[in-house]
């Protein structure tokens, strides 16, 4: 893993400054990502931003392609970074086609795609929250667990650890919105098989975190947009769990809804 982590820093080394952006691809080695900055943006004045993970046989092009959700982030003075799975699916533990993975190859691909987009774009670290949809969500869970450090938040949409929570996680904890439909069938809330694997249950990972983290037993609270519950600990961070009437859908509003929770709790 140090080998495959210095290869990740050569690689950025050695770049020249960025020539990408959302129609062109931003090249890590033999990664990539991409990024749209807000619209009218100076060049210099940094920002937050959104990335985001794509779904099963998703990618960043495909991301970028969403007129929808492109103009809602721009029009919240955002930066939007869209990630690229190494293979068809994020490479994570227990996943199907990566049962042995620790998914530490999609892990040192985040912390190299956050080093490039800090060296070439006017991006405020400070002001990142991650998340994703299906098995994005699911890489958005793993993130919060194995990368707090390099998040102000996170926010899972659909998905969660595949098979089963880990043990415990990288400190510290940070706050948390899992997001989901009551009906979703496609990723059910507590989970079901897929080939020699499962998917995993929702509240067995927000009862892991809330474990990992002190946090206080989860309490109803309003919410104009989901039935929603919110657990606090003493270091100031909280989790939500936010249901909305439905199935397996996203919509780009959710990403707004969780950025202004985090924003009004002072994370962003």
């Amino acid at each position: 893993m140090r080998l495959f982590t210095a290869v990740f820093a050569f690689a950025l080394s050695a770049l020249p400054a960025a020539a990408c952006g959302p129609d062109t691809d931003c090249q890590i080695g033999e990664r990539t990502y991409r990024i749209a900055m807000p619209e009218g943006h100076d060049g210099t004045s940094k920002v937050g931003a959104i990335v985001f993970a794509h779904g099963y046989r998703g990618s960043a092009a495909g991301l970028m392609r969403n007129r929808n959700l492109r103009r809602m982030v721009s029009d919240m003075g955002l930066a939007f970074i869209a990630l690229k799975s190494a293979d068809d699916d994020w490479v994570l533990p227990n996943s199907p086609q990566h049962m042995d993975s620790d998914g530490e190859v999609e892990f040192a691909y985040v912390d190299a795609v956050l080093d490039h987009v800090a060296a070439n774009f006017a991006v405020d670290r400070d002001r990142l929250m991650a998340t994703g949809f299906s098995a994005g969500g699911m890489m958005t869970w793993n993130l919060a667990c194995a990368r707090p450090h390099q998040f102000a938040g996170f926010a899972p949409i659909s998905g969660t650890f595949w098979l089963k929570p880990p043990a415990t996680c990288a400190e510290p904890a940070k706050s948390l919105i899992h997001i989901h439909g009551d009906a979703d069938r496609t990723v059910p809330l507590a989970g079901r098989p897929i080939l020699a694997t499962h998917q995993g249950d929702v509240a067995e990972a927000m009862d892991m975190y809330a474990g990992f983290g002190t946090f206080s037993a989860a309490e109803p609270m309003e919410s104009a947009m989901f039935d929603c519950t919110r657990r606090r600990n003493a270091a100031g961070e909280f989790m939500d769990f936010c249901l909305f009437e439905g199935g397996h859908s996203f919509r780009s509003e959710y990403l707004r809804y969780a950025w202004e929770t985090f924003t009004a709790e002072g994370k962003l």
